[in-house]
């Protein structure tokens, strides 16, 4: 076999070594600045905002009233059915009168007799027939007779139902020929007057110190799509409820032009009065968002690589992000490129 001289054998390998080591750098020059991901920046704004509260209730009239007898017995008449407009001093129904009425005689026979004896036994004692405290007792049960005559009337009188005032029967509990209980409800009816009409929804500790009486709200109601109805808040409790924890607000809302129907189910859009500190952000910045947390990329001093900063996310607004917390530290966030990157990803900021 032939060999080859050694002399010529050290020339060729020092010099495949120079090559190898050569082209090594070039590659690594390549591969970088094919790694080198493209971006842009945006400002990290500040701005004083009350963040809206989103909630959902029932439209129904704050004077809602019970009527019913005041006294017991067989109902004769109905005049209303449900569903059907009321106004002040409508009758709506009656008990049948027979044992009302004769209770009424009853007492006012009772007051006459009474007051027949009165008038002689007062004249006897004006002869000393009779003494002063015959006439003084005859006095006292001419009284209670009386007073036993005005009972029998305000029963009487309360043995009919009127309206109180322009309303809607929205429930009717009771048919003619029935047996009213005393006190018992017959008719619910909801007032119908354009001031009437309320929403109450339960709010969290944290928004009930945001809110006060006369704070602004948005309503939409799927009745009438698109059409905005203004409300305002009118009342506040100031004792959580002991089953839901939440506060209870209640909204004063106008139908203005539109009818009002209780049981509308309204969606609410509350705007505190108290204002906060809130950061504002393009929405493209904002990375791996889930509920309420995510993540935003800042550029690091050297202008080549990155850091990924936790924000917690407020509301969003058409193409902003409000954040209630990021790092002070952070004046600009990455936007455009944003979703390619990592932590360890070099960049290459571009300007608009």
């Amino acid at each position: 076999m032939k060999l080859f001289p050694k002399c010529f054998l050290i020339p060729v390998f020092i010099a495949l070594v120079t090559a190898g080591g050569c082209s090594s750098p070039s590659k690594e020059v390549t591969d970088t600045e094919d790694n080198v991901i493209t971006i842009q920046t945006a400002p990290v704004n500040q701005q004083l905002v009350a963040l809206p509260i989103i909630s959902s209730g029932m439209i129904t009239s704050k004077k809602e009233a019970r009527l019913s007898f005041k006294t017991g017995g067989i109902i004769s008449k109905m005049t209303v059915e449900e569903g059907q407009a009321v106004r002040p001093g409508q009758l709506l129904a009656v008990l049948d009168l027979t044992e009302i009425n004769a209770a009424v005689m009853q007492a006012n026979q009772n007051v006459e007799k009474l007051q027949r004896d009165y008038d002689r036994v007062n004249n006897l004692h004006k002869e000393n027939a009779a003494t002063l405290e015959q006439l003084q007792n005859i006095a006292t049960a001419l009284e209670v007779a009386k007073n036993n005559l005005t009972t029998a009337r305000f029963n009487q009188q309360y043995s009919s139902i009127y309206a109180t005032e322009n309303g809607t029967v929205i429930k009717k509990l009771a048919n003619e020929g029935e047996l009213a209980a005393p006190g018992a409800p017959i008719f619910i009816i909801n007032s119908t007057r354009e001031n009437d009409w309320v929403i109450r929804i339960g709010v969290a500790d944290y928004d009930w110190t945001r809110i006060k009486k006369g704070d602004e709200a948005i309503v939409e109601t799927d009745a009438y799509p698109g059409v905005i109805f203004n409300a305002t808040i009118a009342e506040i409790s100031d004792a959580a409820d002991p089953y839901s924890g939440t506060f209870q607000v209640e909204l004063k809302v106008s139908p203005g032009d539109k009818k009002f129907a209780n049981g509308l189910i309204a969606r609410i859009e509350l705007m505190p009065s108290q204002h906060q500190q809130l950061h504002s952000i393009p929405i493209e910045a904002l990375v791996e968002c889930s509920g309420k947390d995510g993540f935003v990329y800042k550029v690091n001093a050297d202008g080549k690589t990155v850091t990924k900063i936790p924000v917690v996310v407020a509301y969003y607004e058409k193409d902003q992000v409000a954040l209630s917390a990021i790092a002070d530290s952070v004046t600009e966030v990455i936007t455009s490129g944003s979703a390619y990157l990592t932590e360890s990803s070099l960049v290459s900021v571009i300007t608009k």
